[in-house]
């Protein structure tokens, strides 16, 4: 049963998508999850199931360039009975819609897109316009690797001494290890979620995952196919927030998983996004 707080869980997520890998700032002093102090601080406690009725869509930032989002859109949002949502009216002229998630139309356009990614993204775009459902780790059940593995509806966080276990489910069952106060191996050996190593930054714990394998069905980072290379680096940051903490009421009091993100490429350097 999940256990109903008004707390949201924040990430904070760092894609590089075809820039050299980075390094790992490492903290000292890590113990046990709960009620063990990490030097002034006490280690937060993550370790619950956390739920997201929605799939994990990401949003532009105020400025700059961001992720890659769907140009298909529905006029109104459509009643949802699974997550509770009501249907909107339809909305004025001119007003964009939410993404419709049953024509999944990458934006190819995006300054963040390489040009080979962007005909990959384009390629799958033409293939949802012209009505065909093309493969993805989730609909073809194969491992779903990072970032991708947000669609998971559920993610469930167990806080150990010497590690972080992640397990998501709903669609599909995905097992994320993540060991504390250690570093990557040299060389990584590729994996389907990647070598993940974290630490905690006072009430943050910080996640820096490399090595998602490449030479696999189905590597894409989100569900309009954006490809990623060998050279993915990942640096999520987890923390307890109030629900409406940086939000407008109008969010609702149910608790959710949301994340801030910023991606760069060796053309366009950093944006940022946050996704639902």
């Amino acid at each position: 049963m999940l256990r109903q707080r008004n707390f949201l869980l924040f990430i904070a997520l760092v894609a590089a998508l075809a820039t050299p890998a980075l390094g790992q700032t490492l903290t000292s002093g890590v113990g046990p999850a709960s009620g063990v102090t990490n030097g002034a601080a006490s280690i937060p406690d993550f370790s619950r199931t956390w739920n997201h009725p929605a799939f994990p869509w990401f949003e532009p930032p105020a400025s700059g360039p961001g992720p890659v989002t769907n140009k298909s859109r529905w006029p109104q949002r459509p009643g949802d009975g699974i997550s509770g949502s009501l249907a909107l009216p339809p909305l004025p002229p001119g007003v964009e819609g939410v993404s419709d998630y049953d024509q999944l139309v990458g934006d190819y356009t995006n300054p963040i897109l390489q040009p080979w990614a962007a005909e990959v993204v384009k390629k799958f775009g033409e293939m949802s316009i012209a009505g065909v459902v093309y493969g993805n780790p989730s609909n073809q059940c194969w491992p779903m690797p990072m970032p991708f593995i947000y669609k998971q509806f559920l993610v469930q966080i167990i806080q150990q001494p010497n590690r972080v276990l992640l397990i998501y489910t709903a669609p599909n069952t995905d097992v994320r290890r993540v060991r504390l106060n250690d570093r990557h191996p040299e060389p990584v050996t590729p994996s389907w979620y990647g070598d993940s190593v974290g630490h905690y930054e006072g009430d943050t714990l910080v996640i820096d995952t490399v090595g998602v394998k490449t030479d696999r069905p189905y590597a894409m980072i989100d569900l309009f196919g954006t490809p990623y290379t060998k050279s993915l680096h990942i640096v999520e940051r987890y923390r307890l927030r109030e629900y409406n903490d940086g939000r407008t009421p109008s969010r609702g009091t149910r608790k959710r998983i949301g994340c801030s993100t910023a991606i760069s490429s060796a053309t366009t350097g950093a944006s940022s996004c946050s996704c639902t």
